[in-house]
C-alpha cells in the first residue's frame, strides 16, 4: 500500500474528502517526524512505539576495495510493534 491508497482507505473508512483524508495523513506524518526529531518517542496502545535510537560511529570496509570506511554516528528511527498489532498480523 502506497501513500495514495491509504489516503483512500482512510477516506473510505473515516467517510472523508480525500483531500480532508490526505491532510489528516499528512498531520500524522508531521507529528511522527517532528517528535522523533526532538528525540522524544510516540507510544500508541495496541499498536506500537516509535523512538529513537543512536548508532554509534563504527569503522567499515568498501566490498570492492577493501579500504576501512568511517560510518559516522547517528539516531535511527524506530518501530516496536505493539500486541495488538501482533495478534491482528498473526491471527
Amino acid at each position: 500500500m502506497n501513500k495514495n491508497e491509504l489516503v483512500s482507505a482512510v477516506a473510505e473508512k473515516a467517510g472523508l474528502t480525500k483531500s480532508d483524508a490526505a491532510s489528516a495523513v499528512d498531520a500524522v506524518f508531521d507529528v511522527v517526524q517532528a517528535e522523533l526529531k526532538n528525540k522524544g518517542d510516540i507510544r500508541l496502545a495496541g499498536f506500537g512505539s516509535f523512538t529513537v535510537s543512536h548508532r554509534a560511529a563504527t569503522k567499515g570496509r568498501n566490498p570492492s576495495t577493501g579500504a576501512e570506511v568511517d560510518i559516522p554516528a547517528r539516531n535511527v528511527p524506530k518501530f516496536t510493534p505493539g500486541k495488538g498489532l501482533k495478534d491482528a498480523v498473526n491471527s
